[in-house]
């Protein structure tokens, strides 16, 4: 198939690429290279046409025979400050929509879009006495106390996080997350006013070789990296035991690549995930030992509006895609220690 990746110089981006290039795909790549991501004055590689999604002219240029297009462009991170929410908005939602309008045009039907896990906002909680239950914001009372898991919204018992699956309730709170939903609901008026289908990738925490160095906009886990480098310890927040799942960025783009491959038809959205939970003191732990490096510190601070637990069920994607991640975080983690990082540098916050 003739598969039009945006933003395919990216992280993620790039290793769906290889992904689909080695399955026998024709693959169109187009990225903006911003230089939040890919420093002041990166490199363009000769297959790549640096193109603006939000350009619909030259959408509509480099989509011609497409069947299907692999949607990643986007300004990542959790919002570093509420500056940056034009370009979220920009890059993200405007950028989206400028791309489904393209693809009406030229009458390509199929889209996979690279959504987050952020777009559930906190995850899923059940209270022993209440059953199922939405805690409210921590108070930041408690969490200067130390006192950092959710309660019960009715009694204030403590509550125990659960799978969360994809009819999930949708609360972002983030300026990423709410630019990723926003896309997921341009993506899904599309697919109702077109007849077209959407696979909406909810990532979990993606890590792997290629991964950013520390900038405010990458993941935890190259930040605990970046620490153990610079002969530092890890610092974790809170008190550690804060649950998520990680996936491999291999993963990743094996779900990207049978998703191309297996047709869903209307709007179906799908966790990508390992299935299996792990605290992000054992992530700091698992590459501390892997590289012989100081223990990790918990420090007890917190970042206002960060989420507790969160952690997916993986089993529709194995219903609807046959996906099973196929790297354990342990061994992954422990692979990762060593792996190389992208160099370049960030040229400040994403700008619109």
């Amino acid at each position: 198939m003739r598969v039009l990746l945006t933003g395919s110089a990216g992280f993620i981006g790039s290793r769906i690429g290889t992904a689909l290039d080695e399955r026998g795909h024709e693959v169109v790549r187009v990225d903006l290279m911003l230089a939040s991501a890919h420093g002041p004055s990166p490199m363009v590689p000769d297959d790549i046409h640096r193109l603006d999604v939000r350009d619909g002219d030259a959408m509509d240029q480099v989509l011609g025979g497409v069947d299907v297009v692999c949607h990643q462009a986007a300004v990542v991170g959790a919002g570093v400050d509420a500056g940056d929410a034009p370009a979220y908005a920009s890059h993200n939602d405007f950028g989206t929509a400028v791309l489904l309008a393209a693809m009406h045009r030229t009458g390509c039907r199929r889209l996979v879009l690279a959504s987050s896990m952020v777009v559930y906002g906190n995850g899923r909680y059940r209270c022993e006495a209440h059953g199922d239950v939405v805690p409210p914001p921590r108070r930041t009372s408690d969490l200067d106390r130390g006192e950092f898991d959710d309660r019960c919204p009715v009694g204030g018992e403590p509550v125990e996080w659960e799978l969360v699956g994809e009819d999930a309730p949708l609360r972002p709170r983030s300026l990423y997350a709410a630019s990723k939903l926003a896309q997921e609901h341009f993506a899904l008026a599309w697919s109702l006013a077109s007849g077209g289908s959407v696979t909406a990738l909810r990532y979990h925490n993606v890590y792997g070789e290629g991964m950013p160095r520390d900038t405010p906009y990458s993941g935890v886990a190259a930040m605990f990296r970046s620490s153990l480098e610079a002969g530092e310890a890890p610092h974790v927040y809170e008190d550690g035991r804060q649950t998520r799942d990680f996936v491999h960025v291999h993963d990743v783009a094996e779900a990207n690549v049978r998703s191309v491959e297996h047709e869903l038809s209307g709007f179906v959205p799908l966790n990508v995930c390992s299935g299996q939970p792990v605290t992000i003191e054992e992530v700091a732990s698992t590459l501390s030992r892997a590289r012989r490096g100081a223990a990790p510190v918990v420090t007890g601070q917190y970042r206002p509006g960060d989420v507790r637990h969160i952690v997916a069920d993986p089993a529709r994607a194995t219903q609807r895609l046959g996906f099973t991640a196929s790297v354990p975080p342990a061994e992954g983690l422990a692979r990762f220690a060593w792996a190389p990082l992208r160099d370049a540098t960030a040229a400040g916050p994403p700008r619109v």
